[in-house]
């Protein structure tokens, strides 16, 4: 072979080999790739349900009520040591308010029907057990008496000398919700017959009192409680009451002392010649110091069961044991004087377990005039 073509061969090899380098190799037809799935929706976990605070923590204070039939800064300021006292003996937590009315604090009651304790009248816990089951536990004891008096007030010097005297003239009364303020004094005039002029809704019983001392009003009704003699017990008890023993010039401080009655030297106190007043005339001693001397009793009502102290229609019972139980232990203290057992508060001198039927007098007075909480 000849050189020449044995180097054209030996390109031609080389060149082959080359090409089979520089070539691809065939791939593998590409596998079909799957569908993707639906991601299933994740799995709501439900809420761990998150228990209620107990009522009586602090997160959920038992709520006391009181109407405001006197000064709300002083009703606070005594229910806050109420309340203190009661945290103390129980270990449970409260909180104090005075509702804007009667029915407010009624219609509180049935709105927590499981948190809530309230003072009220028998007018108000008439129409609250009514309403929605609400329960007595306790009633005002002022001076011995468990019960009070609505009493209807004219200028000393005026000409009223009967209640038929009153047509026409403007009636100062605190609320519409008051038993002795404004619902049984509206039951005494019906039976009368005595149609009043204007009514002024004053706003509770010391401003009534205040309304006919500053001539805004031509008689008030507010509430009566039996003065004290100069030696300390009431110038007469439940008991005279009871057998009819008791007069009308009983009702009032003796003739003679009027002329005399004034605070004491703190303002503590209303006494004419030793008596001391306790009615609401007393409560505005500091502006009025001559209160007797210019505002007379015209009339006394029928005896009317105290004030109350009641549960809402659910609360706990064993929380309530407790509460009552603390009551009564605070009732011995000097600090329920400061508190409702003040005079300038409710002037409850202790309290006794009531029942629903010794308010039965009540209701029937509500019904009679048919007076509904929407009227309040």
């Amino acid at each position: 072979m000849s050189k020449k073509l044995f180097t054209l061969l030996s390109l031609l090899v080389v060149s082959a080999l080359l090409l089979a380098a520089c070539g691809t190799t065939p791939t593998e037809a590409p596998t079909d790739v799957p569908e993707p799935t639906d991601v299933p929706e994740p799995t709501e976990v439900p809420p761990t349900d998150v228990p209620e605070p107990a009522i009586g923590s602090e997160e959920h204070p038992i709520k006391v009520l009181f109407v405001p039939s006197v000064d709300a800064n002083v009703i606070v300021t005594g229910g806050e040591v109420m309340a203190a006292a009661l945290k103390e003996a129980t270990g449970l937590n409260f909180v104090v308010s005075v509702p804007t009315s009667y029915a407010a604090t009624i219609e509180e009651m049935c709105a927590s029907p499981t948190d809530t304790m309230a003072f009220i009248p028998g007018l108000g816990y008439a129409l609250a057990s009514q309403l929605c089951g609400v329960d007595v536990s306790f009633k005002a004891i002022r001076f011995g008496f468990p019960a009070y008096w609505a009493q209807i007030l004219v200028p000393r010097d005026s000409d009223i000398d009967e209640l038929s005297d009153l047509n026409g003239l403007r009636w100062g009364y605190g609320d519409v919700g008051s038993t002795s303020g404004y619902m049984v004094p509206l039951v005494m005039f019906q039976e009368a017959g005595v149609v009043p002029g204007e009514e002024v809704q004053t706003g509770g019983h010391n401003q009534s009192a205040l309304a006919l001392y500053n001539g805004e009003v031509d008689f008030a009704t507010t509430f009566y409680s039996v003065p004290l003699s100069p030696d300390g017990p009431p110038v007469w008890t439940w008991d005279q009451y009871l057998a009819g023993e008791v007069t009308f010039d009983m009702y009032e401080v003796p003739a003679e002392t009027i002329e005399n009655c004034a605070p004491n030297e703190d303002a503590s106190r209303l006494f004419c010649d030793g008596y001391r007043v306790l009615d609401a005339r007393a409560n505005i001693r500091a502006e009025a110091p001559d209160v007797v001397q210019a505002l007379r009793i015209l009339a006394v009502s029928p005896a009317i069961p105290n004030d109350t102290l009641s549960f809402s229609p659910e609360f706990p019972a064993d929380l309530r044991a407790q509460i009552e139980a603390a009551l009564l232990a605070f009732a011995e203290t000097e600090a329920w004087d400061t508190s409702i057992g003040s005079q300038d508060f409710y002037g409850w001198t202790g309290l006794e377990p009531a029942t629903d039927a010794e308010y039965d007098f009540v209701r029937a007075m509500v019904i009679a005039v048919g007076l509904t909480l929407e009227d309040l």
